[in-house]
């Protein structure tokens, strides 16, 4: 059941020269293939625009003020989410990891809800809360709010008990505890957790907006495939994926600040 990225100290694919000039190339390359596929007839450009079409539409987007009004509302309906439903999972998870009790409580439920997908809860949230704002911040919470439980749960577990002995002999109480012991012991796991639930935020809040939006990146992307404008759609997607990329590396920068004790190569 347990939900984590590899928390072990290894060597960071971005570590050398020759990694970053891979990661550069291979993206590069992969462009240039399809722009030349699609000038030479061998993929339809209605399906397949061109990146330079592509990258056109996302400037005349972006100067019209379309795209930045769409990403930032797709942004807000991400953040509040996303911040509503992680920040109960991680205090969550970490009483089910330090509590046996809470644990045998909260932990059946977990383990049942957690696998039923996302998507499906949708058309009862939109029952629940209706069409507007709330329902499309209520799934993203929701998305967010186990893979944070699940790893902070993890990250509690895994912290030896010779910690919480040292700490006892001490005689440190529950809080002193919980500040020196069980945040900063489960802090790795539960910060690769926190990059899980922000993910699962992206995607759900696209989804949500495929239904139930009039705005946003997803409803922008949506409206384009009804009416063909495929440039329009690919804008959407590759807009969407920056930020994706952007927010993963924004995420790791943290971990890294954060989780100074922790061995990083270069």
């Amino acid at each position: 059941m347990v939900v984590r990225e590899d928390v072990v100290s290894s060597r960071p694919a971005n570590g050398s020269a020759g990694d970053r000039l891979v990661m550069v190339i291979t993206p590069l390359a992969v462009l240039v293939v399809w722009e030349v596929s699609v000038r030479l007839g061998y993929l339809h450009s209605l399906f397949f625009p061109p990146p330079s079409l592509v990258f056109q539409t996302i400037a005349r987007l972006t100067r019209s003020g379309e795209l930045p009004g769409h990403v930032l509302i797709s942004l807000q309906r991400v953040f509040l989410g996303f911040f509503l439903g992680a920040a109960p999972g991680v205090l969550l998870g970490m009483s089910m990891g330090w509590s046996r009790r809470v644990r045998a409580a909260i932990e059946p439920m977990v383990s049942a809800l957690y696998p039923v997908p996302k998507v499906a809860l949708l058309p009862m949230i939109l029952l629940l809360f209706g069409i507007g704002e709330l329902s499309k911040v209520v799934l993203v919470a929701i998305g967010a709010f186990f893979p944070a439980v699940i790893n902070a749960m993890t990250g509690v577990m895994g912290i030896s008990p010779v910690y919480f002995e040292a700490a006892a002999n001490c005689g440190a109480g529950r809080w002193k505890t919980f500040t020196r012991v069980i945040i900063p012991g489960s802090l790795p796991v539960t910060l690769a957790g926190i990059r899980l639930a922000f993910g699962m935020a992206l995607i759900l809040v696209v989804t949500a907006e495929f239904v139930a939006a009039r705005s946003g990146v997803g409803a922008m992307i949506w409206l384009a495939w009804e009416t063909l404008r495929t440039e329009k759609l690919y804008a959407g997607v590759v807009t969407w994926a920056f930020l994706g990329l952007v927010s993963t590396w924004c995420l790791r920068w943290v971990e890294a600040s954060v989780i100074r004790w922790r061995p990083h190569t270069s």
